[in-house]
């Protein structure tokens, strides 16, 4: 991957990447669009990182279908596909990692306290293998995004971040591999997640800046979900992730929820201007 992403440079193109852990969806491919509209190549890597689960979590259950995934990329004119075995990204006596102190101790990092360590090891190492001009990431991971942008401004690592936009299912719900986990019932359940964060979006859109008021209105639709269970329901501002609790006109923020529905762990947000 190295060797060809050198020759690729060498003749004067750029090269836009997306790394994905598979299993892909209309999410996924609206990043490779948007990839090979900006770019001369496009790589796709899919690789499911070990050392972004927990010991509890679904590494070993993780959707996958190489074969679906590999007639979606051929479909969609993909240039490369990097595929890489564990044992070619973590070898025998790897032991070192990238870890960003301040925007990942919160929120995710408090439910999952090793997640972004591993991600943001694993997109550091994709980065030296891919050596792309830009790199696409969907905002439903808003504060994995905000976590990168921060690890490649402090590192200097020389490329471009591109955060597109959340992909929706015509009824609201953030496309997700995890997806595939929701029972029929779950399915409809799991609309509580864009139902509270368009209530919020409106309460804030109607003059509300009491972050306290807009967030004990949007969690109360959770209380009539029996198989909801809140992680977090969050307003924070855009580029730091901190928590806010007044909205100032004029600024950006996120409002962020993580929620189990039955055993399925499900994440979204709105980004707001206020």
């Amino acid at each position: 991957m190295q060797a060809i992403s050198s020759a690729l440079t060498k003749e004067g193109k750029s090269i836009g990447f997306v790394p994905t852990m598979g299993y892909l969806h209309s999410g996924h491919m609206s990043l490779v669009q948007k990839s090979k509209a900006e770019n001369s190549v496009t790589v796709v890597s899919i690789f499911v990182n070990p050392t972004q689960f927990g010991p509890n979590e679904d590494l070993s259950k993780y959707p996958r279908d190489f074969k679906k995934d590999e007639s979606l990329l051929n479909e969609a004119g993909v240039d490369f596909v990097f595929y890489p075995e564990s044992s070619e990204i973590y070898p025998d006596g790897f032991e070192t990692f990238v870890v960003q102190e301040k925007i990942s101790s919160r929120l995710e990092g408090e439910f999952r306290p090793t997640h972004f360590r591993g991600v943001t090891t694993i997109v550091s190492i994709l980065f030296n293998a891919v050596k792309p001009h830009r790199a696409y990431f969907g905002q439903k991971d808003a504060q994995q995004c905000a976590v990168l942008n921060r690890m490649v401004k402090d590192l200097a690592i020389d490329l471009e971040m591109i955060i597109c936009p959340i992909v929706r299912e015509p009824d609201g719900l953030a496309m997700s591999s995890r997806n595939v986990y929701l029972s029929e019932t779950e399915r409809q359940d799991a609309l509580v997640l864009s139902r509270s964060l368009k209530l919020a979006s409106e309460l804030i859109s109607g003059g509300e800046t009491s972050v306290s008021k807009i967030k004990e209105n949007a969690t109360s639709l959770y209380a009539k979900v029996e198989s909801a269970s809140l992680d977090y329901f969050e307003i924070v501002e855009f580029d730091s992730c901190q928590s806010a609790e007044k909205l100032g006109k004029g600024k950006k923020y996120f409002i962020l929820v993580a929620c189990r529905i039955g055993k399925t762990r499900l994440i979204d947000n709105y980004l707001i201007q206020v």
